[in-house]
């Protein structure tokens, strides 16, 4: 089995640290090789351009994909499945136009032109409005073609804000909210390998702000610290040989750890231990 990663720009590393935190650590990866084994002989890594994975997953070049909601959706070809939101590289598209000028809501744009890198999504987005625009598309500096009258409008990717702000453009509309996404082929979601990635990403993703608490509490003392951390369905509880105690162990936020400790170290908790944890298969 494949699974294409982007092989360069701000999703590339992200996106290779995951499959390294879930097990599927990447062997002889050098830079400039599309292909990389990894410590799963039965797993392939496929190193493409993020605009270009959805192409490949869906021709057959791989069999899982790891890109952006945008580029899947420009791509639009019909036949991949949403399997996972790895939640990092949030984005979102809009429609921008310039400060003061004429337009100032999406109706304003009946008959104009709007410049963009998705024309896709644009189309897509404007035609469900029912409004009718003409599309340029560019290959980059959007934000500059309303001031040199190519467009009236632009629809383009923004995560802070600032590159509008510095172009003198604001947000009319949002078009689409984005994150990083695993997908697959409709024909491969069935099979056992693609729930094993899913499966291993998944639990990485669901202990990202977790953490382990180990910590002994006397034996009548249990059920108020079971009141405080309740844990993954209750906290584990178990004898500690030769002593009148008990040790508790629990998963826990990591914001909620200083005030839990506190709670427990109340309740007569004593060696309290706090762990990070790698994944949690829930």
């Amino acid at each position: 089995m494949r699974i294409a990663v982007p092989n360069k720009g701000r999703l590339h590393d992200p996106s290779v640290d995951l499959l390294e935190r879930a097990g599927l650590h990447v062997v002889d990866g050098a830079d400039r090789k599309l292909y990389a084994d990894t410590v799963d002989p039965d797993v392939t890594i496929l190193y493409a351009r993020a605009a270009d994975i959805p192409e490949y997953v869906s021709d057959g070049a791989a069999d899982l994909g790891i890109t952006g909601l945008d580029q899947v959706r420009e791509a639009d070809t019909g036949d991949l499945v949403d399997l996972l939101d790895l939640e990092f590289g949030a984005c979102r598209l809009v429609l921008a136009a310039p400060e003061d000028g004429p337009i100032t809501s999406v109706t304003d744009l009946e008959g104009g032109t709007v410049a963009t890198e998705f024309p896709t999504v644009t189309r897509a987005y404007f035609d469900d409005l029912g409004i009718d625009v003409e599309i340029a598309e560019v290959s980059g500096a959007t934000e500059l073609t309303p001031h040199v009258d190519i467009a009236d409008a632009i629809v383009d990717i923004t995560s802070t804000g600032t590159t509008l702000r510095m172009n003198r453009l604001e947000v009319i509309d949002d078009v689409l909210e984005s994150s990083v996404r695993l997908f697959a082929r409709e024909d491969v979601v069935d099979d056992p390998k693609v729930e094993q990635v899913r499966t291993a990403l998944g639990s990485v993703k669901t202990a990202e702000g977790k953490r382990y608490l180990m910590l002994n509490v006397p034996e009548g003392k249990v059920e108020a610290v079971k009141d405080v951390i309740p844990g993954l369905g209750g906290p584990t509880v178990m004898d500690v040989a030769g002593e009148d105690a008990v040790a508790v162990h629990a998963v826990v936020d990591e914001r909620e750890v200083f005030e839990t400790i506190t709670a427990l170290k109340a309740e007569g908790a004593s060696d309290v231990l706090v762990t990070e944890i790698e994944r949690l298969v829930e």
